[in-house]
Order: structure tokens, then sequence, then C-alpha cells
């Protein structure tokens, strides 16, 4: 897990590029709600970009962790709040994705309650085992039996991915263990009492270069730069296994276009900060820099692939 202090105790950020003069200027401090605890990448990712956009906008932008239900507390908080462009909303796959496949009822609709203002940051996902686990690699989990794994929920994107691997690898009534955040699965894989977890790079590297977990594969679809030894899942024979984890900014579908352009372009500034891109790099995140219209796109894409996964892996949740 990346701690804080790796990211925070750093100096402080310079304020982003300045943006065109706005026709839209927050009048108040901006709320930016996140669904998850503190500690985790996602919440390292939402305080420095919001340290970096903090200064453009000319107001402090505070992050309100509100975790529960895999992010739908918080997504409902959102939906819910005054579209005034002072409420932003971290949203992942989850969240805007998986959700309404995953529920009869849910109190948010990600389609019609949110607007894009742009993508933040991508994860690689890592498969991860125990330092002295007994599996080796992905062909070990074939025809394997009653392995647990674990994830930051039920519907997370670590929960589907980690489904989805292990139905493909052939591994039999493998038991989900869903926690309040991935620092929590972290701590129970180290210890040796889940079998398995798919994490993200962000939390998991410290762990890897410390001897206390191995990575069996990782979800994207080449090897990442920093564990050159690692392959991809489809190079360890699951043909077609690409899954990563993302992270976009959304409002309240109904906040004025004013307002969302000038978020939009002061999350693109902020992204572009080369101390902003250094921080994610050295955590194994990505910089999604990808603007309204283009993260809609990817909603819609990522909807129509996941929805048929999702009831084909059989994943419902109460409500």
């Amino acid at each position: 897990m990346i701690r804080r202090r790796s990211l925070l105790a750093l100096p402080a950020l310079a304020a982003a590029p300045a943006v065109a003069q706005p026709g839209w200027q927050p009048d108040r401090p901006l709320r930016w709600i996140l669904g998850y605890p503190p500690g985790g990448g996602s919440d390292l990712i939402a305080r420095l970009l919001a340290q970096a956009m903090a200064g453009a906008l000319g107001q402090p932008v505070v992050v309100e962790n509100r975790p529960g239900g895999g992010g739908v507390l918080g997504a409902e908080l959102a939906a819910r709040a005054a579209p005034d462009g002072h409420t932003l909303l971290s949203g992942d796959n989850g969240i805007l994705v998986f959700h309404p496949f995953l529920h009869d009822r849910l109190p948010y609709d990600p389609a019609r309650d949110f607007r894009a203002i742009g993508g933040l940051a991508r994860f690689q996902l890592l498969v991860l085992v125990p330092a002295e686990s007994p599996l080796r690699d992905l062909a070990a989990l074939r025809g394997r039996r009653g392995l647990s794994y674990g994830s930051s929920g039920v519907g997370s994107p670590q929960h589907l991915a980690a489904a989805r691997l292990l139905r493909q690898a052939g591994a039999e009534e493998a038991t989900h263990i869903p926690y309040r955040g991935g620092a929590a699965v972290l701590t129970d894989l180290m210890a040796g009492r889940l079998d398995l977890a798919m994490l993200d790079t962000a939390a998991a590297l410290p762990q890897l270069r410390e001897g206390k977990l191995r990575a069996l594969a990782i979800g994207s679809a080449t090897r990442l730069p920093a564990l050159p030894d690692v392959p991809t899942a489809q190079e360890a024979g699951l043909d077609g296994y690409v899954v990563e984890a993302w992270q976009g900014l959304v409002v309240p579908a109904a906040t004025p276009q004013p307002a969302v352009d000038r978020l939009a372009a002061t999350l693109t500034a902020a992204l572009a900060e080369p101390t902003v891109q250094a921080r994610l790099a050295a955590g194994g995140i990505g910089a999604m820099t990808s603007g309204p219209a283009e993260f809609d796109a990817m909603l819609a894409a990522e909807r129509a692939t996941w929805g048929p996964l999702i009831r084909a892996l059989g994943v419902r949740l109460a409500g």
C-alpha cells in the first residue's frame, strides 16, 4: 500500500497552470466525495488532485470519505447533491459501470444522475498470493477447489476481475471474502488468511519489493516496467483477459455547462503537472487524461462489455 506520507509529505504542489478566464467561479470550498476509506490508492489520488486543482479554482477542494456498499453510499450522496459545481465524485468501474448490473434496485443511476468531468487514473491489477503460497502460476489454479479470495467490496473492480480470472482459469468453488477497503485485504493476504487477491499496483508494489507477496500475473495488456518478470494474464494462458481498474471524476447531472467546462479544464491542467505525474508513476498509477466526451465514450463501451460478463459470472447483490 502506498502510504500517504510518500505522496503528501513532499513539498507542496505548485498551483496548476492558469485556466482561461472562467465563465464560472466557485464561491466556496468544493466537496470531493470518495466512496472508500482513507489510506488507499483511491484516497491518495483524490487528495493529490484536489490539492493540485485548488489553486487554479481559488477555493479549497475537501476530500470527504464516505465508504459503504462498494461506493454506493458516496455515489448516492453525490447524486442528491446540489448541481452547482461544488460537489465532485470519484467514480470507478464499480460505481459507474458494474453496480446497475449487480443490483435489482440502486439509489442512483450512473447514466442518468451524473455527467463526466474526465478520467483521473488507471490502476493495473495484479494477481497476488502470499509469499509462501504453493501457487506458482495461473496454471496451478485449474481444478483447484475452495480457494478464498478477497476484495475491497462486493462488486468492486477487484472482486469482478478476480471472479472472472478464477472462472477463466478453471478454479472451482472459490469463496469471495469482501472487505471495507484494499488495505484490509492486503493485511490478511500477507498473513496467509486469504489464498489470493487482485489488487492494484499502488497498493501492492511495496509489499512485492519486500518479498511479503508474490505476483502470478498482471491484468493489463502489457507487462509493467516496474515488474518486468511478472507475465500478463494472457501470457500466462488466459486468452483475451485484459482488465484494469480506473477512476474518473463526475458531477451531478444538472451541473451547468460553464462549471463542467471549468472543472474539466482544471482537472486536465492538474493531471499535466509533472509533479502530479511523477507521484502517480511512483505508485504504478497512470494518469488518465480523457475529457468529458472521451470519458463518456469509455463508459458506454465498458457497460456494453461488462453487463454480459457480470450476468455470466452470476454475481448479484441484495437490493
